[in-house]
């Protein structure tokens, strides 16, 4: 049961000047925008159901999502799959526009290439739209310096052949809600792992990679930054924290790093896990961080696992906060 608090929180949304972003879903015409809220109903995807909700922490919608559900290869003999992309952007909207347009492309891309989905054809792809987007950010660097301090963390969910593919940039979140028989529970089974320097994995993983650097987190304000700046270590963009040649006027100052460096401070690689699905694997939840902020990975499954299979579980589950949460049911 949702909580009286949590309600209190969520009421202001509906009340909020009307305000559209990009949220592309085959068939998305029957989304529904209500001020800062937008949603859609439930649909059908290759392997079951779906339903999904965003409300805006303000009106400069830096968050953009994908949902794509058929062949996954520019032919369409190719394989069927669904396709769940979540861009969380900072700094600006630039780099997860640019995501959303262009990641699940390039995957259809690098499937056709290697006549199937594997874990390096989702690393490709990341890697390539990292490489198109720094591109961007070459060209424009002149009339728009600040668009290299714009970048967006990525979670990718494809559901393929029996398979769950998951590949994550920075700290958004996938969880599933697994049926233990034994206890007649939906339990809670986290299956990505973030990128945020408040993690002592993390940190360890930057000092491995920095080993002359000391200072490459630095505790600032009781919270965990990479360079004392930023609380990701993996991301889409963030060209200044990648090439030296954008760690410079005329970026502002307080984006720029005090001394040069030679190796990216930000990686753009992500963590895939591939899980095999199972008859007891219920549903997916596919949130960015505002969600997991405010409730725990049990809390979200209990709450849509309690509540009918529709958007309006989805709408229980969202908070000022948060960005963005996809609702995926397997079959």
């Amino acid at each position: 049961m949702v909580s009286e608090t949590i309600l209190r929180m969520i009421a202001p949304c509906w009340k909020r000047p009307s305000v559209k972003g990009e949220h592309s879903t085959r068939g998305d015409a029957n989304g529904r925008c209500d001020g800062l809220l937008w949603y859609k109903d439930s649909g059908n995807h290759v392997a079951g159901d779906f339903s999904m909700s965003v409300i805006q922490a303000n009106n400069l919608l830096e968050d953009h999502s994908k949902l794509e559900s058929g062949p996954v290869s520019m032919f369409d003999s190719g394989p069927q799959a669904t396709f769940v992309g979540v861009y969380d952007g900072h700094g600006g909207p630039e780099a997860a526009r640019f995501v959303n347009k262009h990641l699940f492309d390039n995957i259809r891309k690098f499937t056709s290439e290697n006549h199937g989905m594997s874990a390096s054809v989702i690393t490709k792809a990341f890697l390539a739209t990292e490489e198109e987007f720094l591109s961007l950010v070459r060209r424009q660097w002149q009339t728009k310096p600040q668009i290299a301090s714009v970048g967006a963390c990525c979670l990718v969910g494809i559901i393929c052949s029996g398979s769950l593919y998951i590949a994550n940039a920075g700290d958004s979140r996938v969880v599933l809600g697994r049926l233990e028989k034994a206890f007649k529970a939906v339990k809670a089974v986290q299956l990505s792992s973030e990128h945020n320097a408040s993690l002592e994995s993390v940190r360890e993983e930057l000092r491995l990679l920095h080993p002359d650097d000391p200072q490459i987190v630095v505790l600032k304000h009781k919270v965990w930054r990479v360079k004392g700046i930023i609380q990701v270590s993996r991301s889409i963009g963030d060209a200044y924290l990648k090439r030296s040649e954008f760690n410079r006027e005329p970026l502002l100052a307080k984006f720029r790093v005090p001394e040069a460096f030679q190796t990216p401070i930000l990686r753009a690689e992500p963590a895939i896990t591939v899980h095999k699905i199972h008859p007891e694997d219920q549903f997916l939840i596919f949130a960015s961080d505002g969600l997991w902020e405010h409730l725990s990975n049990q809390e979200a499954v209990d709450i849509v696992n309690t509540n009918p299979r529709n958007v309006k579980t989805l709408l229980a589950l969202s908070l000022i906060y948060l960005f963005l949460c996809f609702y995926i049911v397997i079959v």
